[in-house]
């Protein structure tokens, strides 16, 4: 009797350590550093606040050459560009995790950092947007700046601005420079009513800008089409209309969204090109509290939004890819992203679902809220260590991370330990190629991921799986602190 109850206490403790695997990586610790690594990508004048130290002024003279103070905002990835499209998105998405998960990012003690973060962002965006009908949409040339290795303080490349108007417009750009407005309205709306009411004033001219002078972006600012070209933009005008309709209420953008011809159908990807599934999420929330009917255009974008989140759970007729080790497998280049955005997805429906007692019927069988945080929390486990590599994705966190990131300022001694410019050619030869550590840890980055087969080389060369983006964190920002 007595080896029997030995047995089964063993089994009992051999399924703790199995399931305890998740239990015991620390969300909280997570959601801190995913928004230090926003103090890391800021361009401009570091404010006496700045945590990450290793940093230090850059691109301060940023739109000069237009006569205009571009100063702010944030490089977009491992280089020194400011691309517009992605970074309108990444403060969507980092807003659209305040709006949601404000009460659990107050508790850990992280509201205040989120709503910082998101104001280094809109910050540069009122300012890109000078007129109703013009905004600047890059600060950079791509080419030119890839061609070098460089810290943003030691910057010698060119820092043209470039913009849309009536004459040259970006439907795309500035619909989701809207969005994001909007959004970061609501989040600032109790804490900062002010600037709440300036945000929305500057969202609701771009929108109209968008809608009334359609055009693809890369078509008016050239050089963004090599590194950012845009698909469409009836997905950002409906996201744009969407956002406006959640901070006003106002009929005019919720009928728009009614009244839109395409909903966008079943999507793959929920991403900075892609935000139709977005939009399906916001409008079914409409759904699920009864302020629309369940029915014609409406009833479309709900089904398709379950759609989207059955197939990341695998309960769907079109399942996603998943790698052997169990993460969701998207496509090849910085494939973290469309985890992040997926599991955010799937987080926030949780919560709508929870709200109203209700459950999403699956091909594959009826799925609870609590099934939707058990798939999060699997794809977020992987991306903070517990895959096949025991590698974090997410640098500085936990005790084996990425040591190369393919990330400029990271890779190079930081200005204030050795000020010696760094020239263009020149980092290549001292710090791009040099087979070691990158000097700063680039806390809170996620890293493009593992290939399709759970594989990943730490390497600054290997930009497809190595280059963290602004985008990529974002989502996960609301997730951890739901998590938490």
């Amino acid at each position: 009797m007595s080896s029997n109850i030995s047995l089964v206490a063993l089994c009992m403790f051999c399924l703790i350590m199995i399931h305890g695997v998740s239990s015991a990586i620390n969300y909280g610790e997570a959601l801190t550093k995913s928004l230090l690594f926003y103090e890391a990508q800021r361009s401009g004048k570091l404010p006496s606040n700045q945590r990450v130290q290793w940093r230090g002024d850059s691109g301060l003279r940023d739109g000069t050459g237009s006569r205009i103070d571009l100063a702010g905002g944030y490089y977009d990835a491992g280089d020194n560009v400011k691309f517009g499209f992605p970074m309108a998105f990444t403060i969507t998405m980092l807003s659209w995790s305040a709006v949601e998960f404000g009460s659990q990012l107050e508790a850990k003690k992280e509201l205040s950092n989120a709503l910082d973060a998101i104001k280094w962002g809109t910050d540069y965006l009122i300012k890109a947007h000078p007129e109703p009908n013009m905004f600047y949409g890059q600060v950079g040339d791509g080419e030119s700046d890839h061609a070098c290795w460089q810290r943003p303080e030691d910057m010698t490349t060119d820092r043209s601005a470039y913009k849309i108007d009536e004459e040259h417009p970006g439907s795309d750009l500035a619909a989701e420079t809207a969005a994001a407005l909007a959004a970061a309205s609501i989040a600032f709306s109790s804490s900062n009513p002010e600037y709440s009411s300036q945000l929305l004033t500057h969202s609701k001219q771009l929108f109209d800008f968008a809608r009334n002078h359609l055009g693809l972006y890369q078509n008016s600012i050239n050089g963004a089409g090599a590194f950012y070209a845009s698909s469409g933009y009836e997905d950002e005008l409906l996201w744009a209309a969407a956002w406006l309709h959640r901070a006003t209420d106002d009929k005019t953008y919720l009928d728009y969204v009614g009244g839109s011809g395409n909903s966008g159908g079943a999507r793959t990807v929920f991403a900075w090109d892609d935000k139709f599934v977005g939009v399906q999420v916001l409008a079914a929330k409409l759904v699920l509290e009864g302020k629309v009917e369940e029915s014609g255009s409406w009833s479309g974008y709900k089904s398709q939004a379950e759609q989207f989140i059955c197939n990341c759970i695998q309960k769907g007729n079109g399942n996603f890819k998943k790698t052997p080790g169990g993460l969701l497998w998207f496509l090849p280049w910085n494939n973290l992203q469309y985890t992040t955005t997926a599991s955010f997805i799937a987080s926030v429906y949780s919560t709508y679902l929870d709200a109203k007692k209700a459950s999403i019927a699956c091909p594959g069988g009826a799925v609870q809220p609590s099934d939707l945080i058990a798939f999060v929390q699997t794809q977020v486990d992987y991306i903070l260590g517990a895959n096949p590599k025991e590698l974090s994705y997410m640098v500085g966190f936990g005790s084996n991370y990425p040591q190369q990131p393919h990330h400029r300022g990271a890779s190079i001694v930081s200005i204030k330990e050795d000020p010696t410019p760094v020239s263009c050619k020149g980092g290549y030869d001292l710090w791009f190629n040099k087979n070691s550590p990158n000097p700063n840890v680039l806390e809170g980055a996620i890293v493009g991921g593992p290939d399709e087969n759970d594989e990943y080389s730490d390497s600054r060369s290997n930009f497809q799986l190595a280059e963290p983006t602004t985008t990529t964190p974002a989502p996960l920002v609301g997730v951890l602190a739901h998590l938490a």
